[in-house]
């Protein structure tokens, strides 16, 4: 449950703003600019799905920050009411839809700051994701680095030894490693290739999406912006007001199944259910499945970077070298012949 994982980690007083009120926009504010939306996204041509807690709510899982938030209660001495376990809890509406969304080539990459490993459960791939602050589902070396998906929400939380082999083999041996739950606490540092992946698919993206978040945690509620510098467009979509609305293009304020059904009805797809057998987590327990972000994910994402953005980036400078050439020859000061 979402109380235990909060429980198990270190006090931390810099918890963000909680408890701001929810707002809603009118629904023919709200249909207009989820017609908006689908059109960016059709017409995009690399978009990233920034996700926080607020996409988890409908499944039972509280968010943090929200009137009825894990931290917004803890701070009035109390806890939520409703508390499903991580175990029990299945993949929502707007999860599905992302999953299909990227199955269908119209997002590209998701960044998510949950810890309730929902979005794995939907059956996406690895190679469409980043985990910033780690998964209840999946097991770490603490040797080879190697991630492998548990079957069951690990009962530790602060990246602790589980006291199991790691499951890689290495030249014929096994590798002699222990595995450890992936979750941060507050001192953690990011995972280096989950927040690689993220900054280049962030500066990459000509669209990033943020649903459910209040993009208060740095450095991941910055990723969204990393776009602006190269001609991107920011969309949020939350109930409370965020720490980069005034730098967003479109704000949707509603819960976000509901935005993700109406893009996906204008786009003519279709929000598949939830099914477990295509639930990792629900496979034979004895069959070892990786969670590995490859070199081959990284290079093919650096090599995007350098085309759209490193182009970019030399453009602009000669732009601005061009301008100051400019302004230095009209402060030239005329020189008058007097002879």
């Amino acid at each position: 449950m979402s109380c235990n994982y909060a429980d198990g980690l270190s006090p931390y007083e810099h918890k963000g703003v909680l408890g701001a009120p929810e707002r809603f926009d009118p629904p023919e504010k709200v249909q207009e600019k989820c017609e908006i939306l689908a059109d960016w996204i059709k017409n995009a041509r690399h978009v990233v799905v920034h996700t926080g807690a607020g996409i988890s709510t409908s499944a039972g899982i509280p968010d943090f920050r929200g009137p009825n938030g894990v931290w917004t209660l803890e701070k009035q001495g109390k806890k939520p009411t409703i508390d499903i376990s991580f175990k029990d809890a299945i993949p929502t509406k707007t999860h599905m839809a992302i999953k299909k969304l990227v199955e269908e080539n119209y997002v590209h990459y998701i960044i998510s700051q949950n810890i309730d490993g929902l979005h794995l459960r939907s059956g996406i791939s690895r190679k469409f994701i980043a985990e910033l602050h780690g998964n209840m589902f999946v097991e770490q070396c603490n040797f080879c680095d190697s991630q492998f998906v548990r079957n069951l929400p690990t009962a530790t939380v602060g990246k602790k030894c589980l006291e199991t082999n790691c499951k890689r083999i290495l030249r014929g041996r096994p590798c002699r490693g222990k595995l450890c739950d992936t979750i941060l606490d507050w001192e953690h540092n990011l995972p280096n290739k989950d927040l690689e992946m993220s900054d280049y698919h962030s500066s990459v993206a000509d669209l990033n999406i943020c649903l459910g978040t209040t993009l208060q945690i740095v450095p991941s509620g910055n990723l969204p912006l990393r776009c602006k510098k190269f001609g991107g467009k920011v969309v949020i979509i939350n109930l409370q007001p965020t720490k980069h609305d005034k730098k967003a293009d479109l704000i949707i304020n509603t819960y976000v199944d509901d935005v993700l059904e109406k893009v996906m009805k204008r786009l003519g797809l279709e929000i598949v259910e939830y099914c477990e057998k295509y639930d990792p987590t629900r496979m034979n327990p004895y069959e070892t499945l990786n969670w590995n972000i490859t070199k081959c994910n990284i290079k093919e994402i650096k090599a995007m970077y350098d085309l759209y953005c490193k182009k970019t980036k030399k453009r602009k400078l000669e732009i601005k070298k061009q301008f100051d050439l400019k302004i230095k020859k009209e402060e030239k000061p005329e020189i008058i012949d007097l002879t």
